[in-house]
């Protein structure tokens, strides 16, 4: 994946009042979900802007409320591709992310919020990686029309492992077939996508079944 680079500021004021005024000064409330548990009770001294989320009896995450700029996602959510996200946080440390969730506003479309997820080598994450298809089918040379349902998938795996793209080769599709999810295979991830969703097929066309039904005859 590609890196993004992004600034933050640590945020201590969470209420709706401020957040109103980030948001119509440039800015955007964000979060960052560590993924590393944490003892409970927790020990450690905390950095301004986080805090400790208990996700189970004696464990804990690390949570830590941002400020960032507009100007500085801009690319990174308007964007179809994706980004491993490096997150310079002002006065504490730099880690890396990933975007798990945008929120808008239901008729202005602002960003409203975003949820960023601290990303390890050694613990797997799942993300939506965009699907690309490759070659020519063999369907569509015999006058099939291509359609793509899918066009990404969801994958698991380490975030150094995930690809920015999905190849998908279509040079065997015949007229009428399909290509699902579970006939996909790619080196050190996994597909999380249902196994049956179909992820292409070339569908017979009108022309197509007439030259078929003349060739028969």
């Amino acid at each position: 994946m590609k890196t993004f680079n992004l600034e933050g500021t640590p945020r201590t004021d969470i209420g709706k009042k401020a957040s109103k005024e980030l948001r119509k000064s440039g800015f955007i409330p964000a979060v960052l979900y560590g993924q590393q548990p944490v003892e409970l009770p927790y020990k450690g001294s905390l950095m301004p802007g986080e805090k400790i989320v208990a996700i189970g009896k004696d464990k804990g995450i690390v949570v830590t409320d941002l400020t960032v700029s507009f100007e500085g996602v801009r690319k990174l959510i308007y964007s179809p591709d994706i980004y491993l996200v490096e997150i310079a946080i002002k006065g504490a440390k730099t880690v890396k992310a990933i975007l798990k969730e945008s929120q808008y506003h239901p008729v202005t479309d602002d960003i409203l919020h975003l949820d960023f997820l601290e990303v390890f080598d050694n613990k797997p994450v799942q993300m939506e990686v965009p699907i690309v298809l490759t070659g020519h089918a063999a369907g569509v040379r015999a006058g099939g029309k291509l359609n793509q349902s899918m066009r990404k998938l969801k994958v698991q795996g380490p975030a150094n492992a995930i690809p920015e793209q999905l190849a998908v080769s279509i040079d065997h599709l015949e007229l009428g077939k399909v290509i699902k999810v579970g006939e996909l295979q790619y080196d050190n991830i996994e597909l999380i996508s249902p196994k049956n969703a179909v992820v292409c097929m070339v569908k017979m066309t009108r022309a197509a079944q007439s030259a078929a039904t003349t060739a028969s005859k």
